[in-house]
Order: structure tokens, then C-alpha cells, then sequence
């Protein structure tokens, strides 16, 4: 930490879905007969927010009171502005990490707490909100054992760039088949699918190892702290124009993927699947997919 400057924490958190449902409904009486109606029930929604809160609550406790500290949702991060000495708590489910790393510049720190391991594995929020504290001073004192994960960046040739921990999905909004010509060195094929990704070690265990499973590839895709990625073309399909090759491969420290948009609407690219942070790819619009410079470092 920079010498005469207090820690600065920040305790990163996502609506629950009681939230959703109130904000959906106007109250919390409107929402638990909305959901009665439909043979449901509200209370294990509401004992998901409780636990939700209290695993913030703790959290929120374990901050000294001499550092500099402060909390925000989800919806927040795109516009604020991180120190790079930053300490990120991100109490919540697995995706909230992924959510917090695409807007991180490699140099801060991120502590997963988990407010309800019934309900979330824990991959990237492995630790119970009472660690926080002695996490949170190892952090400072450079004891924590921080694991560095690779991720994954797309730079469209007009300069547009985005990052993300899990994958990168290129292709068409909607369900319309996504028409572009995917480049991986020297070798070269037009594509009619489902869309690609371009997919982290991390994200290895969610959506690509769907795609990986289906279509019975045999090499095994990154491990989370690797310095490699893996393509995943969705659903080639082969006509007079469109083939099946190069459709999935993996992708070197220094390699890079290029695809070229043929897509004369609807074509995107988002990360971790947040539709909402997409980049619009016009026909004829190129993007380079590569490992990002920067990692997500997350204390273990």
C-alpha cells in the first residue's frame, strides 16, 4: 500500500432476487401473492436476502474504522473510478467476480465472500464473511496468497475493447445464425453458427464446458491460472459457401483469434454474458481476440 494512505475497501454486492421481485411487483405483499397465485412461495427468497445480508453485514464490520471504505452494486461499476490499491469484496454468487474484473486494471485485489454456500459453489467466492477480517489485513501486509487468472480481451479494429474473466461471445444478438470468417494464423474458415467464444481457464467450468462436452472434443480446455484461452465455434454449419473448420482450437500467451463480421445486423460481442456491455460488429467490422495484459488477482 502507498505509504500514508489508508486502505481503501470496497464492498461490492448485486441486488438479491427478493430485490427483483419487489422492484418487479411495487411491494412485498404484491410480490408474495403474485408468487402465491402461482403455487410459490416467498420465504426462501426472503431467507436468501437475510443471508445476504448479514454476510454483508460482517463484512462491512471487518473494515477498520481508520480505512477508507465504500460499498457499490453491480449496476455502479461501469462508472466508477478504481485506485489502483483497491481491496475488492465482492459478497455474493460466483458471477459477481466476473462482473467486478472486466472494469479492474491488474494491479487490485479481490476477496469472493460467500453469504450462502447451499446455494452457490464458490469457485471465485470461496471465503465465509468471518475470514474478512484476517483477510482483509493479510491483503495489506502481503501475506494473502493471491491467485492470478487469466482473461480474455477483444479489440475491434476501430479501436473498441473489452475484457472479460470468464468468455468473450462473438456472433448475432438474437437466435439468426452468425455469419463471420474466423482467422487463427495461417488458416482460415467461413463460419454459419451459433456464434463463437473465446474462453478464460476460468470460464472453462461454465459455458464452454458445455459446448467442449457436446461436441466431443478431446483436448482439454485451460486451467484457470494458465496463460492460454480456447475457441468454441457453436453449431458449425456446413453449406456451399460455410464450412466446419477451425472450429475450436486453443489460443497461445501470443496468439490471437481475428474474426471478421458478416453480419449485416445484430452482430455483437459481449463478455460473461452481460448483453447490456455489448459492441456492435456492422459487416465487414474485425476484432482480435487474445490473452488480456492484465489479471485478475484474487486472494485465496
Amino acid at each position: 500500500m502507498s505509504s500514508g494512505v489508508a486502505p481503501r475497501v470496497l464492498l461490492v454486492t448485486r441486488p438479491t432476487l427478493l430485490d427483483g421481485v419487489i422492484a418487479r411487483h411495487g411491494t412485498l405483499g404484491q410480490a408474495r401473492f403474485f408468487l402465491k397465485t402461482r403455487g410459490q412461495a416467498v420465504a426462501p427468497l426472503e431467507e436468501a436476502h437475510e443471508q445476504q445480508r448479514v454476510a454483508l453485514a460482517t463484512a462491512k464490520k471487518s473494515i477498520p474504522r481508520s480505512w477508507r471504505s465504500a460499498r457499490l452494486d453491480r449496476a455502479e461499476l461501469s462508472r466508477f473510478v478504481f485506485e489502483p490499491e483497491d481491496l475488492i469484496v465482492a459478497v455474493g454468487q460466483d458471477g459477481l467476480v466476473a462482473n467486478v474484473a472486466k472494469y479492474l486494471s491488474g494491479t487490485q485485489r479481490v476477496i469472493g465472500v460467500n453469504p450462502d454456500p447451499a446455494r452457490y459453489e464458490g469457485v471465485l467466492v470461496p471465503h465465509a464473511p468471518e475470514a474478512v477480517e484476517d483477510l482483509l489485513h493479510d491483503a495489506v501486509a502481503g501475506r494473502a496468497r493471491v491467485e492470478s487468472r487469466t482473461m480474455v480481451l477483444a479489440q475491434t479494429d476501430d479501436g473498441q475493447r473489452l475484457t472479460a474473466l470468464n468468455e468473450i461471445y462473438v456472433g448475432h444478438r438474437t437466435h439468426q445464425s452468425s455469419r463471420y470468417v474466423l482467422r487463427q494464423g495461417p488458416r482460415e474458415a467461413r463460419h454459419s453458427s451459433s456464434g463463437v467464444i473465446v474462453c478464460s481457464g476460468t470460464g472453462a467450468s461454465g459455458w464452454a464446458r458445455s459446448i467442449h462436452r457436446q461436441s466431443h472434443i478431446e483436448w482439454p480446455l485451460p486451467t484457470p491460472t494458465e496463460a492460454r484461452l480456447a475457441f468454441l465455434v457453436r453449431e458449425p454449419w456446413p453449406s456451399v459457401s460455410t464450412s466446419t473448420d477451425l472450429s475450436d482450437g486453443l489460443l497461445a500467451a501470443d496468439a490471437t483469434l481475428h474474426v471478421r463480421s458478416e453480419m449485416y445486423e445484430g452482430g455483437v460481442l459481449f463478455g460473461d454474458g452481460i448483453e447490456a456491455d455489448a459492441i456492435e460488429l456492422r459487416f465487414g467490422a474485425e476484432v482480435d481476440l487474445r490473452c488480456a495484459e492484465h489479471r485478475l488477482h484474487l486472494v485465496r
